[in-house]
């Protein structure tokens, strides 16, 4: 390294250094809430783990005597079409486990296994409309957090974190961990080892949280082992079975050091010499326990990220585009902020770092430790952003995000950041927020309540217009599925490490959806939707609105789907706003109508 490198790197560590002293001196304070730690319910159905064996072959066979000799549950529940429903065929569960890795086996019986629905062979494949085994488990026992993973039976495999608290799932997440299929004449089989390191999970806990559901997709049939209920998702881990028996882990030293060597050359001309180049780059991964991990990355190279998808921009706002660096993606899910705060005033969102104005800018030094310690949720980033020419000078930026869980499902925290990656001064970010969420609401149905709020500063920024707030109420169940929600974002709300497409509004949403299930036996279900939203200027005339109306739309049990919908749409321009050279949409009120009848048929048939 150069004398300049040195010194930024000592900026950076000592920054990221006293970030993490102070994170953790908070966290170690008793939760003065009083949320205490309380075991997975023994309502809940139980599996026990085998012994792994040394000598183990993964080839999702399910023949090897562990298998045998390990607990097994077959006693799935049909969710659809018929909730508390007896599944088509049986699905047998067994897992494995020994101190550096788990391994669920899953014998799915079939009466037609030739007309199994199976086309996906790449990584992250949906899996939605194919027959495929899902597998949530909740390694805290807090039920809020998890992980995903799951198989169809030509060996495709999907992963993911809970995030939401189990209303969606982050796909982008990417885990280390194997899985095989096989067909056999009574249906097929999955293997699925789980390396222990893969994952972060609660010290000292005597179970997991652990579900398993599984899709018969000609049948349009879901199942489920524990909570086979519409209501909620499989990643719902609150209502997750309890995993048992499990042995002594060992992360060994818990350290993973990826180097890598990128070079090339330049030949600007035939009578000019080549010109080459080399750059070292590292990439270092240290768990610090079970429950907590830390990364550190020098002169990070992203050559092997996906590429963004190609879009046009007709509006007059920003795109968003998702975080795809794999260095940022891990634990991305605990700086989660905000109920319902979508993609419209983010905090912080990674691609700022290292992107500007969509140039790359290179990192030198980066670090994260993330995890959980106790109740509480932990993220702590920090990253040195070397100088680029004509783009943006060399600057440190970093974000700390803390939530503590409180009561049965709710939490409250905070998120701060600090920096500006194009080195405007003074910059930095501060939000809180609170989430109350209960899955007993009226006995037994979901309920979401949640309010936020975020200000904002730089050296540029002279109003006091910086601010951004809201809420949001939630319903979502499956037979009713409704919700409100307001946003007030301030006209100088600027965060430096954030996304925000739109100032200085007010925005209102509102939806109802209403899900019954059909008593003929050709229908499946019927839904009728209706949904609003409506942005107007802070202290201001409207600016846009979108009302949308779905009287009728039918699910048939072939999974043929057929609907309608009528929407009016309206934006009230506040000044020219040019699409292209010589194409402008001059500053005015336009209003439309549209009406959309509309047929799909169902992904199991050759055509669709």
């Amino acid at each position: 390294m150069t004398s300049r490198q040195i010194a930024g790197f000592r900026s950076f560590l000592g920054f990221f250094g006293t970030t993490v002293v102070c994170v953790f001196a908070a966290v170690a304070v008793p939760n003065p809430l009083g949320a205490d730690e309380k075991p997975l319910s023994v309502e809940r159905p139980t599996l026990r783990c085998g012994a792994l064996p040394e000598d183990f072959k993964l080839d999702g066979r399910l023949d090897d005597p562990a298998w045998a000799a390990a607990d097994a549950v077959d006693n799935i529940t049909m969710i659809d079409p018929v909730e508390g429903g007896v599944p088509t065929g049986r699905t047998i569960i067994r897992v494995l486990a020994d101190s550096k890795a788990i391994v669920v086996g899953i014998d799915c019986e079939d009466p037609d296994p030739s007309a199994i629905v199976s086309y996906s062979v790449a990584r992250d494949s949906g899996l939605r409309d194919e027959d495929h085994v899902k597998i949530a488990l909740d390694t805290y026992g807090d039920g809020r957090n998890g992980f995903v993973f799951a198989v169809n039976p030509s060996g495709a495999r999907y992963d993911g974190l809970v995030a939401y608290r189990g209303e969606h799932e982050n796909r982008n997440w990417d885990g280390i961990w194997e899985a095989k299929t096989a067909r056999h004449a009574k249906g097929w089989s999955v293997e699925i080892r789980i390396p222990i390191a893969t994952l972060t999970f609660k010290e000292g806990i005597a179970a997991w949280g652990f579900n398993v559901q599984r899709r018969i997709q000609r049948l349009l049939e879901t199942s489920r082992w524990a909570n086979p209920r519409r209501d909620f998702n499989v990643t719902h881990t609150r209502h997750a079975g309890r995993l048992v028996g499990l042995p002594e882990f060992d992360l060994g030293v818990g350290l993973s050091v990826r180097p890598a060597l990128v070079s090339g050359f330049d030949k600007p001309s035939r009578d000019e010499d080549r010109d080459f180049d080399s750059e070292l780059s590292l990439d270092v991964t240290q768990k610090l326990g079970p429950n907590l991990l830390s990364l550190l990355t020098i002169n990070t190279d992203f050559a092997e990220t996906e590429v963004d998808s190609f879009r046009t921009n007709l509006t007059r706002f920003p795109l968003f585009f998702p975080e795809k660096r794999s260095f940022f993606l891990e634990g991305n899910e605990v700086f989660d902020f905000g109920l319902g705060i979508n993609r419209e005033a983010m905090p912080f969102h990674s691609r700022r770092i290292g992107l500007v104005d969509g140039d790359e800018v290179p990192l030198r030094f980066g670090a994260k430790a993330y995890g959980q310690v106790g109740d509480t949720n932990v993220g702590i980033l920090g990253v040195n952003m070397d100088d680029e020419d004509g783009v943006a000078p060399e600057t440190n930026m970093g974000v700390v995000r803390v939530s503590q869980n409180i009561l049965e499902e709710s939490s409250v925290g905070f998120i701060a950041t600090r920096g500006d990656p194009t080195g405007r001064r003074g910059a930095w970010t501060f939000g809180s927020d609170f989430v109350y969420q209960t899955s007993e609401f009226m006995g037994d149905k979901n309920f979401l309540a949640g309010v936020w709020g975020i200000t904002t500063d730089r050296d540029d920024i002279e109003s006091d217009r910086r601010t951004a707030a809201g809420f949001k109420i939630d319903y979502p169940n499956d037979l009713w599925d409704m919700a409100v929600m307001y946003k007030r974002v301030g006209e100088d709300f600027d965060p430096s490490l954030g996304f925000v497409p739109r100032r200085g509004i007010n925005k209102y949403v509102a939806k109802a959806e209403f899900m019954p299930y059909s008593d003929f036996d050709f229908l499946r279900q019927t839904s009728h939707q209706v949904y609003a939203s409506y942005v107007s200027g802070i202290g201001g005339p409207w600016e846009s609105y979108y009302l949308s109306f779905s009287p009728l739309e039918l699910e048939f049990e072939s999974g043929d789907e057929v609907g309608i919908n009528i929407s009016r749409e309206g934006e009230n321009l506040p000044e020219d706003f040019e699409i292209d050279d010589d194409v402008t949409i001059v500053e005015e009120a336009y209003e439309w109508t549209r009406y959309r009848v509309g047929a799909e048929s169902a992904s199991k048939r050759m055509i669709g």
